[in-house]
């Protein structure tokens, strides 16, 4: 017998460390080289890791929930000669030797992500390891009945199919996933079952939760659930993405000396074109919003200000110009708040912008938004108005000069052609590093941004 043993990559620039979310593999379980045994979360993101070689499962060094220092061993395989009689039992007490029928209630999940400011994001969990009921800890058939499929669902005997965060909001809104009739594909239960079914409110919440979190809250009772009724306060491990984004913001706000400028306009012509893209033949299956019409707008203003667009490089003593953008948009994710960006963006057409952005947030809504796609970013937007607030002033992100937060749009009183009427209004905000950007540059990229949205036809003469 040959074992040959798989230590805990750096899946990102320069990590440290990385907590093992979920195992895929069993001692005793065949793998192929390429295969995924395992989820991790960095600092930065989930991500998957495959194995780079054949053979059988020898050992899972540590359970689900541990974090693990990089170059540490988290698997040996055999990979050669006979394989074991039995396969031995995992070093520490792994979770997946034998799950309980309700461990699925304990997987990383949390609310669908939005996209948002700064701060209003799901928390990092904190996981208890699966232990094996009571007499069956050695019988793999306690582990036949639930296992991922090629989907990434969770199937079990007399259990209904759900995804990982389905189940969390499920057990947040207190809802019984037996009793949700599915309308997904092949029986599969949505986010909008769950909603449908907890309208009512007719199935209690499970005796150990705690109340549901309202959507601008972090879901801490997954994270330490408590006995209700006697329990005052909850602590939540800080960890992983949350922790990265503390330390990353902490670090904006005493290094970048921070100015914010605000600009309150009319976006009416603007909403009137989103409803006119919308109905265009051309652009039929494509996601037309706001959002991609302000991100069109600021990549003009980019354009016709370049300078907004560049990073400050401490070490060298130089000011780095971007001749290209990469766009972000910032995320809540049941992980915490996350910037990916659309690499080039400022080479994109509008359906293609339209494309990227889609793609974007339905990643970050699965959970599979990789290190790649979160560097390397100059600039960024972040939509707080999706919460109904009418601004902030947003951190920048680290490395890049400016970011923009966009505002509720909402219908008030406007002076439009000498007289008031009711208008589409929103508030733009701009913070940028003033070692970069001085109060001239930040004006006239921010009164550019307010002015191709007031008169979107700017878009075609600007760009």
């Amino acid at each position: 017998m040959t074992i040959r043993e798989f230590k805990m990559p750096d899946v990102g620039e320069g990590l440290t460390e990385a907590e093992i979310l979920k195992w895929y593999v069993q001692p005793g379980d065949t793998v192929t080289d390429g295969q995924v045994v395992c989820e991790v979360e960095t600092a930065k993101a989930a991500v998957e890791l495959p194995i780079p070689f054949d053979g059988t499962v020898h050992e899972l060094v540590f359970p689900e929930g541990t974090t693990v220092d990089v170059g540490q061993v988290i698997i040996s395989v055999n990979v050669g000669g006979d394989a074991p009689a039995a396969a031995p039992a995992p070093a520490a007490p792994a979770p997946v030797a034998a799950p309980a029928p309700e461990a699925e209630a304990e997987e990383p999940q949390g609310r669908q992500p939005v996209l948002v400011g700064y701060g209003v994001a799901a928390t990092s969990t904190r996981r208890r390891a699966r232990k094996a009921p009571a007499g069956s800890a050695a019988a793999p058939a306690a582990v036949v009945p639930e296992q991922l499929n090629g989907h990434g669902f969770v199937t079990a005997a007399a259990k209904p199919l759900a995804k990982p965060p389905v189940r969390k909001l499920a057990k947040d809104l207190g809802v019984d996933l037996t009793v949700v009739v599915p309308t997904g594909p092949d029986g599969i239960i949505t986010r909008e079952d769950v909603h449908r079914a907890a309208a009512p409110v007719t199935e209690p919440a499970p005796a150990v939760a705690a109340p549901a979190p309202t959507p601008v809250q972090a879901p801490v009772a997954v994270t330490a659930p408590v006995a209700a009724g006697d329990a005052r306060e909850t602590r939540v491990p800080i960890k992983g993405v949350r922790k990265a984004t503390a330390a990353a913001m902490v670090g904006s706000a005493f290094t970048a000396p921070h100015v914010t400028e605000f600009v309150t306009f009319d976006i009416t012509r603007t909403m009137k074109l989103v409803e006119e893209l919308k109905a265009d033949k051309d652009l039929a299956g494509l996601r037309i919003n706001p959002l991609l019409i302000i991100a069109k707008a600021v990549l003009v203003a980019v354009r016709r200000n370049p300078e907004i667009n560049a990073a400050w490089d401490e070490a060298a003593q130089e000011i780095v110009l971007k001749h290209y953008v990469n766009l972000g948009i910032a995320a809540a994710t049941p992980r915490g708040l996350i910037v990916p960006n659309i690499k080039d963006a400022h080479a994109q057409t509008l359906p293609e912008l339209s494309r990227s952005l889609s793609e974007l947030v339905a990643t970050a809504r699965e959970g599979k938004t990789t290190p790649a796609a979160m560097q390397g970013g100059t600039f960024t937007i972040t939509n707080v108005g999706v919460f109904g607030v009418d601004t902030g002033t947003p951190i920048l992100n680290p490395g890049e000069s400016a970011i923009l937060a966009v505002g509720a749009i909402k219908l008030q009183p406007w002076v439009h052609k000498g007289k008031v009427k009711p208008r589409q209004v929103t508030t733009l905000a701009l913070s940028f590093d003033h070692r970069l950007v001085d109060g001239e540059l930040g004006s006239k990229f921010l009164a550019d941004v307010a002015a191709v949205l007031e008169q979107p036809k700017r878009l075609m003469t600007w760009a």
